[in-house]
């Protein structure tokens, strides 16, 4: 009797390693987005982006806004915004063309990292994105919706577009607030 109660004290204790809770700080989806590394390099003199610091998304230590290569295309969003759902595709074409002429980067605002990652990953979204739960950088930028657009051209001047946009539109508000001409 001694034997079986010991044996199976020994099978639950195997159980109960290999069926243990993940860590909360784990993410149950791994991040389809790219490492930030390449984000970042310009000197943040002269730039109107708000001083907001943000994790990257995959974990990779945080990034300094203003401190972006420019020019640069910041596209806002949440897994959660309609808009937004349909919106992120496009900007992922325009990373696609960014050619090393521009750097298109994510922040993913008010959400869940599991949720956001699931989204992207369906839509085979992985440009560098950020991540930001509290929605501090929206908040900065005076953002109540999304999604929000925030071009910077080389010289660090701003322009944040508050409408979601089409390929087409996006084209437009590039060539005009960063001076860069890009193509379908």
């Amino acid at each position: 009797m001694i034997r079986f109660g010991v044996a199976a004290t020994v099978v639950l204790l195997m159980l109960a390693g290999c069926t243990a809770a993940v860590e909360p700080d784990d993410p149950e989806i791994p991040s389809p987005f790219a490492e930030c590394a390449e984000i970042t390099g310009a000197t943040p003199v002269s730039t109107e982006v708000p001083e907001v610091s943000l994790p990257c998304f995959t974990g990779g230590g945080e990034v300094r806004m203003p401190a972006l290569r420019r020019p640069v295309v910041i596209n806002i969003w949440a897994s959660w915004c309609p808009p937004c759902r349909d919106e992120l595709p496009v900007f992922q074409g325009l990373a696609d063309r960014a050619e090393d002429r521009f750097t298109v980067i994510g922040v993913d605002s008010g959400d869940g990292r599991d949720a956001a990652a699931s989204f992207a990953t369906d839509r085979a979204v992985d440009f560098p994105t950020l991540f930001d739960p509290e929605r501090r950088f929206a908040g900065a930028l005076g953002a109540a919706t999304l999604p929000v657009t925030v071009f910077v051209n080389p010289d660090g001047e701003m322009y944040v577009h508050r409408k979601a946009v089409d390929v087409d539109q996006l084209i437009d508000l590039m060539a005009k607030h960063t001076g860069v001409t890009v193509t379908r």
